[in-house]
């Protein structure tokens, strides 16, 4: 399939231009034809560089912008296609601009918006094709396309907090170890010149800390290479299903940090899952993309094992029940959704209070972490100190 560029007028006289993508130009001219439109030009459009292999990409509040105004703009009663062209004009990223380039074309080539989605899935991933494709079928394509873009504004912001709570402690400690680092190679060695031509006996911590230094000193050279090789290691071995299993395990039982990763599952697990059956979607499908955008291989692996036992004819709460990822007050109220047949309702309101949860949380746990984080660093750095001037107040007290 190759892309054409095509210019041509309609019935009316009014001049036009777009692209589509076809096999040949007769297949582009049977398109236009049927769109009642006479072709004046037609040829291949050269093949652009690659943007994103100098780095880059489609960030997702670019998409959140995108779905809010398409949304408007289906409600307000203008066509798909012309609400994708002014998308495409006013996108200030080039590579979002060539996607949504793409995707008019093959909307305007006779593919179905969601089809066209979906040939972009680094960018418009399971659960938005799956919605619009959904919203499609049942002509109700502005109400989906407003449900998406809360639902990724709601994302966006419980990303932001986390990203925003952690950032200042990861910052406090990357820079004490920075100043450890600097100390133990550095400073420490040179206190340690002066102590060997005293000969005098060193107290324990100040050799204990000499020792450590001298280690520091050896290790240096391969420290970098070796930091990059478990990094790169420890990397490749999380992208395996058991070892994002081992990881994800690992953090819900953390203590405080567990608990908040529970919560973020939870109220993403029931927001996804709320918002797709809402749309339409079928239960399995909705649990399929609901377990595949967890974002946490624990999660996915209970909600496969829903998905299993619902085929079986179970219900979704009943499962769920011999689950620990989900707490008993989600279950109880997933089980009072589906009796009453309001699930996706009951789904939006644990979703609601979780991002509450969520929200004291990480506030409770910033305002615990700082804290600890400053003892601790307090007493690595201020052990180090003392260490080195142990011997010297020795001295000053055998003077005295």
């Amino acid at each position: 399939m190759a892309v054409y560029v095509w210019k041509g007028k309609t019935r009316a006289g009014e001049e036009r231009s777009g692209e589509i993508e076809a096999e040949n130009q007769e297949q582009v001219k049977a398109v236009l034809r049927r769109q009642k439109i006479t072709t004046s030009k037609i040829k291949t459009k050269p093949k652009e560089i690659n943007l994103a292999l100098f780095g880059g990409g489609v960030k997702s509040e670019e998409i959140v912008v995108f779905t809010r105004q398409l949304s408007t703009m289906i409600d307000a009663g203008l066509p798909l296609v012309q609400g994708l062209e002014i998308l495409e004009k006013q996108a200030v990223n080039p590579i979002f601009r060539k996607i949504l380039r793409e995707i008019r074309t093959n909307v305007e080539g006779g593919t179905t918006f969601a089809e066209a989605l979906g040939k972009h899935p680094k960018v418009f991933d399971n659960l938005f094709v799956n919605m619009v494709e959904a919203g499609e079928a049942g002509g109700i394509m502005d109400i989906i396309l407003h449900r998406l873009s809360t639902y990724m504004e709601k994302s966006l912001k419980l990303k932001r907090e986390i990203k925003g709570a952690m950032f200042y402690p990861a910052s406090i400690v990357m820079v004490s170890v920075v100043i450890t680092i600097f100390l133990l190679v550095f400073v420490i060695p040179k206190f340690a010149s002066v102590f060997v031509e005293m000969g005098q006996e060193l107290p324990g911590l100040t050799q204990f800390v000499i020792d450590l230094s001298n280690m520091a000193m050896a290790l240096l050279p391969y420290a970098i290479p070796l930091m990059i090789g478990l990094g790169i290691g420890g990397y490749k071995y999380y992208e395996t299903d058991n070892g994002r299993r081992i990881f994800d395990t690992i953090v819900l039982k953390l203590p405080i940090v567990g608990v908040l990763v529970q919560k973020v599952a939870v109220a993403k697990f029931t927001r996804t899952l709320g918002t797709l059956l809402s749309s339409g979607v079928s239960i399995i499908e909705a649990l399929t993309i609901t377990a595949k955008t967890s974002g946490n291989k624990v999660v996915e692996d209970a909600i496969i094992d829903v998905i299993d036992n619902i085929k079986a004819g179970d219900t979704i709460a009943g499962p769920l029940k011999q689950k620990k990822v989900f707490p008993p007050m989600v279950v109880q109220m997933i089980e009072i959704g589906e009796s009453t047949g309001a699930v996706d309702a009951m789904l939006a309101k644990i979703a609601e209070f979780y991002d509450e949860e969520v929200d004291a949380s990480v506030a409770a746990l910033t305002s615990l972490l700082e804290p600890m984080i400053m003892v601790v660093l307090g007493a690595v750095i201020g052990g180090l100190v003392i260490a080195m001037f142990l011997p010297i107040f020795d001295i000053a007290s055998l003077a005295g």
